[in-house]
């Protein structure tokens, strides 16, 4: 089963996908914000697209595990999406998922020189990769 992850951002969306087994997450896209029922329509299209039979939107916690004022914004996101879709939506904790982005790339060997410039879709790709491994696939399978 596909997963789609959303890395809610004030200008950007980054979007990931998982593997058909849900086992592996990559990066996909990034959309520009509008507003956040066309950003909801836009991420319903993809999860469409690609056969995603859930969505998953990062949520940023404080350090009591309570949404910040960005993660307020990510579950209004994920409450239009559901509105406009019978897809399950989950939030999912988002913290630090930037920096491990910008790890992953240092890992990689990606020269500093071209590390510069957003990285959403790799964000939302660790969102999603944390998400999968926290869940048995069979268990996403029966919801």
């Amino acid at each position: 089963m596909r997963v789609l992850a959303v890395d809610p951002g004030d200008r950007r969306l980054g979007m990931a996908l998982s593997d058909p087994t849900g086992t592996i997450a990559s990066p996909l896209t990034v959309l520009e914000h509008t507003s956040r029922q066309a950003n909801a329509a836009a991420i319903i299209r993809l999860a469409e697209q690609h056969g995603a039979a859930r969505i998953v939107v990062g949520q940023s916690l404080d350090s009591d595990g309570k949404p910040t004022f960005e993660g307020r914004k990510a579950a209004r996101l994920a409450g239009a999406i559901r509105d406009l879709c019978d897809l399950p939506v989950e939030l999912w904790d988002e913290s630090f998922s930037t920096a491990r982005a910008q790890d992953a790339r240092r890992a990689m060997g990606v020269p500093r020189s071209k590390r510069s410039g957003h990285m959403d879709d790799l964000a939302a790709a660790v969102i999603l990769q944390s998400y999968l491994d926290a869940h048995d696939r069979s268990t996403l399978e029966e919801d």
